[in-house]
């Protein structure tokens, strides 16, 4: 190694130059009692050990043909074993991977580049296999060592394990994919909502004013998936709807009900539901007068096919209801879309006092209430 290595080597040259004819400098303290030239490097190879030792990142030596002359407890670690010195080759871990996951060779590793063409590399990447099985993917940084003549006499590499910047990039490309994934369906959706109000709508103004809303209602269920990772409260969606009209002791709506999280799928298809009932009940229903009144509330049933919601809505003190002579969009969202796209089932009963719905969407084994 040159004097670059580490500072404990220009320590002894400085010792060593208190040793027989060599006058000392100023930096160099006399000693009565010079130890050996053995004892000295002895010494420095110690101390340089126990520099390697605390050092948190995985550090391992090679001679020049390979074979591994030093390994700190942190490359050990790493390894999960104890290669033995001598004998193992390159690289102590158990087997090697490229990044792609396909078999790597020991001769093909970072440090065998670096000895075969004498070169530093910086940055590339690969998998080290535990013999427990267990992977850990690192960066090497493997650097050929030349003696005073310039002649090879071996390598140092340093791997930093890379495993928690590799989760970060997977969970971004996750996220990216689930982003291109809500785009598409959500086109989809937006694409499905305007052919379907087109074809129920008798007027321009009407179609304007209908789209607009379902839009809208469509964008309010997406901005509450923004804002809770993917999963909505079903009270959420109900309440992003009916709270300009009253909530509570004295108010228009009630809403009862425990917290139901729902995924994205359900929870787009039952909020484009509750918007479309909310709008007819205040266009036709018992939010169309001043004293009409809904009350919705929902369930969780757990039963041996699995867990389902359960919710009801119900209108009173509005105008006399009569069964619609056509059906418009909400008549289809809830007699096709809620089946087709989340398995649901509902029912809308036109009671002279007030529209009534009920309905049951199967939700996830794993979703909590």
């Amino acid at each position: 190694m040159d004097s670059k290595v580490s500072f404990l080597e220009s320590e002894f040259e400085r010792a060593v130059a208190t040793m027989g004819d060599a006058p000392p400098n100023d930096n160099v303290v006399p000693i009565a009692d010079p130890p050996s030239a053995q004892a000295l490097l002895s010494e420095r190879e110690r101390r340089f050990q126990a520099l390697l030792e605390a050092l948190p990142t995985a550090v391992y030596t090679t001679d020049a043909v390979g074979r591994l002359t030093y390994y700190n407890s942190a490359a050990a670690e790493m390894w999960g074993h104890q290669p033995t010195l001598g004998v193992s080759e390159w690289c102590g871990a158990w087997k090697l991977y490229w990044p792609d996951g396909t078999p790597m060779a020991h001769v093909d590793c970072p440090m065998a580049v670096a000895v075969r063409d004498q070169r530093a590399l910086r940055g590339m990447e690969a998998i080290a296999e535990r013999p427990d099985g267990t992977r850990v993917p690192f960066a090497a940084a493997p650097t050929p060592l030349f003696d005073a003549a310039g002649k090879l006499v071996g390598a140092v590499n340093m791997l930093i394990d890379i495993s928690e910047r590799k989760a970060a990039e997977d969970q971004q490309a996750l996220l990216v994919r689930e982003l291109h994934h809500r785009v598409k369906n959500t086109l989809a959706t937006v694409q499905a909502i305007m052919g379907s109000t087109a074809r129920s709508a008798r007027t321009i103004e009407e179609f304007r004013d209908a789209i607009i809303g379902r839009i809208g209602s469509l964008a309010k269920t997406h901005l509450l998936l923004s804002d809770e990772a993917g999963i909505v409260d079903f009270g959420g969606v109900v309440h992003k709807e009916l709270d300009a009209f009253g909530i509570g002791d004295g108010g228009r709506i009630t809403l009862s009900g425990p917290d139901v999280e729902l995924p994205a799928q359900l929870a787009v298809t039952l909020g484009m539901a509750i918007h479309e009932l909310t709008t007819n009940a205040v266009r036709f229903g018992a939010l169309s007068v001043p004293e009409g009144k809904v009350d919705v509330s929902w369930s969780v049933t757990i039963a041996a096919n699995g867990r389902r919601l359960d919710f009801e809505w119900v209108e009173t003190c509005g105008p006399k209801v009569k069964k619609p002579k056509h059906k418009g969009f909400g008549t289809r969202l809830i007699d096709i879309v809620l089946p087709g796209q989340i398995q649901a089932k509902a029912e809308v009963a036109y009671r002279p006092e007030g529209v009534r719905v009920t309905g049951t969407v199967p939700l996830p084994s794993d979703g909590t209430v």
